[in-house]
């Protein structure tokens, strides 16, 4: 006959041993749910790890980002200062040359629509009856500096003292 001393010793046994079944059975079960309970604990501190790890990378892009902005740069060493620079400067480049980029997609765009509205004008020139404008773009310029600068009777001249002791002088014309 085994006793319940000799059982303790080696293991659980003891634990299951009963005369009802039911309760064997019922012990079984809770025994299986606290194993169940503790094996999440796995994936937790994996979690755990993995979030650590995580909050680490962000306080270092933040340190970055501040460095990059120009922010506590005191600690910096030269070379860390030489490095910091480098970046800036290869950001800066990849900015202008993608800004150049879009400037030259909305010029031809612009040229696009140019084209588009000088023969819409074109066309309704020929309903209405008009000349279209031809000219040149030196001719558009000349046009367009005639007509900001006519001539006018306005003295530019400069004169010290009351405005009764002026006289009037009126340029001829060339």
């Amino acid at each position: 006959m085994i006793t319940p001393s000799l059982c303790a010793s080696r293991g659980k046994l003891f634990e299951f041993a009963s005369t009802s079944m039911q309760a064997t059975i019922e012990r079984y079960k809770r025994h299986t749910k606290d194993n169940n309970r503790t094996k999440p604990t796995e994936p937790n501190l994996q979690m755990k790890s993995e979030a650590a790890t995580m909050l680490k990378k962000i306080e270092d892009l933040e340190v970055s980002r501040r460095k990059l902005l120009g922010e506590g740069l005191g600690s910096c060493t030269l070379e860390e200062l030489q490095q910091i620079e480098q970046q800036l400067e290869k950001s800066v480049s990849i900015i202008r040359a993608r800004k150049t980029q879009v400037f030259k997609q909305q010029i031809e765009q612009l040229k696009l629509k140019e084209k588009a509205l000088t023969a819409e004008h074109e066309k309704l020139c020929e309903k209405f009856g008009t000349k279209a404008w031809n000219g040149s773009k030196e001719q558009e310029e000349n046009v367009a500096y005639r007509e900001s600068s006519p001539r006018s009777d306005v003295e530019t001249e400069l004169f010290i003292g009351l405005p009764d002791g002026r006289t009037r002088r009126i340029m001829p014309p060339n």
